[in-house]
């Protein structure tokens, strides 16, 4: 790209935002960013991007459809505004748990979602552990998924834990909680559970040897808490000696950081894709920021450069 590089940035996590940019040396476009006084969203663009590479920092959290129309129209007043090309930076995706439909009658809104903001003018989309992966292919624009499991084995390890083993909270999450497990050295454990309902989740059995041992519970998102407690109190019931969590998505939705306060887990450990909230602490969680990769990832994608590094 020979245009200048810019980053603008919705109100779903501004710090993070600012982070990122911090970490490339600049700061992040100037963007007004609002509501009119009938509760539609107002976009408008203060600075000049003819020409430029603009990349767009929105995780569509809570409350997500607000988030998503902001991002959807930062892309196009972007687009309108003659940038060359637009990124829609998306560290958290929304709607990413309804990319199939498990009943009659039920949308697909990840795939919705996807065809919105590839309307919406985005060139590109950079995203970071998506709950389901096949959710890059409802996309027509490329795509590049980044991943956390690095930098939370990373402070795992720095941890030093005694004969820990890695335990997936569903048979869905299997390779993720292996490619942990060989990036700790550990062994590993797998939790069958099924959803009677939504945000609902029930253990059924368990496979593997955690008698003993410090279990690591990996996941990509922790919403309600509820699948977390349920593993833990399953692991220590087989033998576990301790309890760690890490998830790449900390929503923690209604009361899910007094239920995990009250749990006996000793710490929990999510990323900054989702702001947190000053009650994490008292949580135990603790929280890792991205800002670097994502700062790191962005570079690349202006140069032209091979993002393969990044996913090692």
């Amino acid at each position: 790209m020979d245009g200048r590089l810019l980053i603008f940035s919705g109100s779903a996590n501004p710090e993070l935002a600012k982070e990122i940019a911090r970490c490339l040396r600049m700061n992040v476009g100037r963007a007004l960013v609002g509501q009119f006084r009938n509760g539609e969203t107002r976009i408008k663009i203060h600075d000049n991007v003819r020409g430029c590479d603009v990349f767009v920092i929105q995780p569509t959290c809570n409350p997500v459809d607000h988030h998503l129309m902001e991002l959807l129209l930062l892309i196009d007043a972007l687009r309108r505004a003659s940038a060359t090309r637009v990124t829609a930076v998306i560290p958290y995706y929304g709607y990413a748990k309804q990319e199939k439909k498990t009943a009659g009658r039920e949308p697909i809104s990840a795939k919705l979602v996807a065809n919105l903001i590839r309307t919406a003018g985005a060139d590109r989309v950079l995203t970071m552990d998506l709950h389901a992966p096949a959710i890059e292919g409802f996309f027509d624009i490329p795509v590049d998924h980044l991943q956390a499991a690095p930098m939370l084995a990373d402070y795992i390890h720095s941890l030093n834990l005694a004969n820990p083993v890695v335990v997936s909270p569903d048979a869905g999450g299997v390779g993720r909680a292996n490619r942990f497990r060989e990036r700790i050295g550990a062994g590993l454990a797998i939790i069958a559970k099924q959803r009677p309902e939504p945000d609902t989740a029930e253990v059924l059995e368990m496979v593997g040897e955690v008698d003993g041992k410090t279990a690591i519970i990996v996941d990509d998102m922790i919403s309600t808490g509820g699948t977390l407690v349920e593993a833990a109190h399953t692991l220590l019931d087989r033998g576990a000696c301790k309890v760690y969590a890490c998830a790449t998505h900390g929503i923690f939705a209604s009361d899910a950081l007094e239920i995990i306060a009250q749990s006996s887990m000793i710490e929990t450990i999510v990323t900054n894709t989702i702001p947190q909230s000053s009650l994490t602490s008292q949580a135990r969680v603790r929280t890792i920021s991205v800002a670097p990769l994502f700062a790191e990832a962005i570079m690349r994608i202006h140069k032209d450069l091979s993002l393969s590094a990044l996913f090692a």
